[in-house]
């Protein structure tokens, strides 16, 4: 389906010149735009590109001169980045799931389905679970009993949505995800070599044979409204109290959420993420890709990590991160000038000694 430009600018409420009435079927880059694609040069630097492309409108920076560049019609944003959301929203035709209920899904005569659902090819759905109106589940989705899904939601390819997890409102689960699997917790019958770590700081540790007991995770997973999660994603269930995810937060491909885990509201984990158990994350946490939080601290709010920072202790609110273990990044970047320093340094250092040997021996 086509928007005209003058229907794109408004849905973004942009600015819109030119030959408005121009269709659009999709987006491109500048260089590899076609004559029905909407080209997005919202920098200088993609000017260049727009030659290169059949581009006949562009989104452009603010101040160009849409028509030195050969365009018919243009479109200004005030915010680029922040734009795209609205243009890749309207562009977006999403999933095909048909309507209805496929003649292939198993649905347990208990469940109930919202109006306006459309539940794909093989997935099984359990007894009591509830899934929202104009849900749309795709393939090879399960959803165990007694879980409740709110309306809205896509649950794509091979989803599995533990018993009794609870989720709000448009929630989005990419392919693959697990979400209510039993927490990693084991135990032994006298206390292991991890916890004598633990308390003794690595010393004096005593080793023995044991063996581990698992402890069963009675707890469920809780999700606020309008949260998203990656591919591949695993969010395990609290032990006896329910792990938890706020409302309008993103958890990025392969993030783990260990048992009894309280993520904030409108969080940002980016890949390969990891949280262990019984930590607390606040509101507005930023972490990028691989970083790692230790069990049972507090991450305050709008906390922002970077790539592959360890947090082994408390975070205070508005903190920003870097390295392992995690300190102020302004912290980090000095450590690691000093670094690079070192190998200068102990050429100094043996510089010295030796002419300090010469001097002895005169």
């Amino acid at each position: 389906m086509g928007y005209t430009v003058s229907e794109i600018a408004a849905a973004l409420g942009a600015k819109a010149v030119g030959a408005v009435d121009v269709v659009i079927n999709g987006a491109s880059e500048p260089a590899t735009a076609g004559a029905g694609d909407l080209a997005l040069a919202m920098d200088p630097k993609y000017a260049d590109g727009l030659a290169q492309g059949q581009a006949q409108a562009a989104v452009l920076w603010d101040g160009a001169d849409w028509q030195a560049l050969g365009l018919k019609a243009a479109i200004f944003v005030p915010r680029p980045r922040y734009a795209m959301s609205g243009l890749t929203a309207l562009l977006d035709s999403g999933p095909q799931i048909e309507a209805g209920l496929h003649a292939t899904a198993v649905i347990h005569p208990e469940a109930v389905i919202g109006e306006g659902a459309a539940i794909g090819p093989f997935v099984v759905i359990g007894r009591g679970a509830v899934i929202g109106a104009r849900a749309r589940i795709a393939s090879h989705v399960s959803v165990a009993e007694g879980a409740r899904i709110g309306d809205d939601a896509l649950l794509l390819q091979g989803v599995r949505i533990g018993a009794r997890v609870v989720i709000g409102d448009r929630f989005i689960a990419q392919p693959g995800g697990v979400i209510g699997s039993d927490g990693f917790s084991f135990v032994t019958p006298e206390k292991s070599t991890v916890e004598q770590a633990r308390e003794k700081l690595g010393k004096d540790v005593q080793a023995s044979a044991q063996s581990w007991t698992r402890i069963h995770s009675l707890g469920t997973v809780e999700i606020g409204d309008d949260v998203e999660t990656g591919a591949n994603v695993t969010i395990d269930r609290g032990t006896i109290r329910a792990t938890t995810i706020g409302r309008g937060s993103k958890l990025d491909n392969q993030v783990h959420i260990g048992h009894n885990v309280q993520v904030g509201e409108d969080c940002l984990l980016c890949g390969q993420v990891g949280i262990a158990g019984s930590s607390r994350i606040g509101n507005r946490v930023v972490m990028a890709g691989q970083c790692g939080v230790s069990d049972n601290i507090f991450v305050g709010d709008d906390v922002v990590a970077g790539g592959a920072t360890k947090i082994f202790t408390n975070a205070p609110a508005g903190r920003i991160l870097l390295g392992s273990p995690a300190v102020k990044m302004e912290t980090h970047v000095e450590m690691q000038k000093a670094l690079r320093r070192l190998p200068r340094l102990a050429k100094q250092v043996a510089d010295l000694k030796a002419i300090l040997e010469q001097s002895d021996k005169a």
